[in-house]
């Protein structure tokens, strides 16, 4: 191939695929450290809240993910670019006498490009199948803190509601006892006055008998009227007071 310079353009094309091999496996190397650490971090923070999860690491690990795969695929391209070219030169007339040797040598170089893609595709796959998962389970988290929070709203709405019923049973509870205490000191009262007028009928029978006491009669009605006044009005302030207080 004396238009393009023999050998010297053969040990070119193989200087630049020693070269981009060497490129693309620290890429490589890089590239699945990056994937692995990506992975531990999410696994480390996956009993954390999304409160405290460190987003910003996530979102740099995911732009260096997709920066380092264009800069592979980019290298991985030139590398298939330059195995080409040697493919050519083989073909060449004028390198049949070491076309044997030329071969063995591109297969080798096929052979390293083709581990190459296949371990980048791999990674990758892994890489992109761990970020889907984590993406699905953040989701899932979310759901369940969304719908404790609102579960939370719930019973407590459901506690002031409950806590509000029992408050209205207790108020019947006082109503009805203030009800029946109002209702025995009526009785107790009716049977009180049936009593006294019972008393007053005889006191009277002995005053029309005995003029001198009637004054004493008298004087006793008057003290006890007072009395009945004195009485009936402490007990309408204490019913008062207990139906404001049931009230309250």
């Amino acid at each position: 191939m004396a238009g393009i310079g023999g050998s010297s353009y053969w040990e070119d094309l193989r200087k630049q695929a020693r070269q981009l091999e060497n490129e693309l496996d620290l890429k490589l190397v890089s590239f699945s450290k990056l994937c692995t650490s990506y992975s531990s971090s999410r696994d480390g923070r996956r009993g954390e809240t999304s409160d405290t999860t460190p987003l910003l690491n996530n979102s740099t690990q995911d732009r260096m993910f997709d920066t380092m795969s264009v800069e592979i695929e980019q290298l991985l391209s030139k590398l298939t670019a330059v195995n080409d070219k040697m493919a050519e030169y083989t073909n060449t007339p004028g390198s049949t006498s070491l076309n044997a040797a030329l071969m063995h040598t591109l297969q080798r170089h096929r052979d390293i490009l083709q581990d190459y893609t296949h371990e980048f595709h791999k990674t990758k796959g892994n890489f992109l199948a761990i970020r889907e998962r984590e993406d699905l389970l953040g989701s899932v988290r979310k759901d369940i803190e969304t719908y404790k929070s609102g579960s939370g709203v719930n019973n407590r709405r459901t506690e002031l509601f409950l806590k509000e019923h029992e408050h209205l049973r207790n108020s019947d509870r006082l109503m009805d006892d203030t009800i029946s205490i109002a209702m025995a000191t009526k009785e107790n009262m009716t049977s009180q006055r049936g009593f006294l007028k019972s008393i007053q009928s005889r006191v009277n029978t002995l005053a029309n008998r005995f003029p001198t006491i009637n004054n004493l009669i008298q004087r006793i009605n008057l003290r006890k009227r007072r009395d009945s006044l004195i009485l009936g009005t402490v007990i309408g302030v204490c019913t008062i007071l207990l139906l404001l207080y049931a009230f309250h």
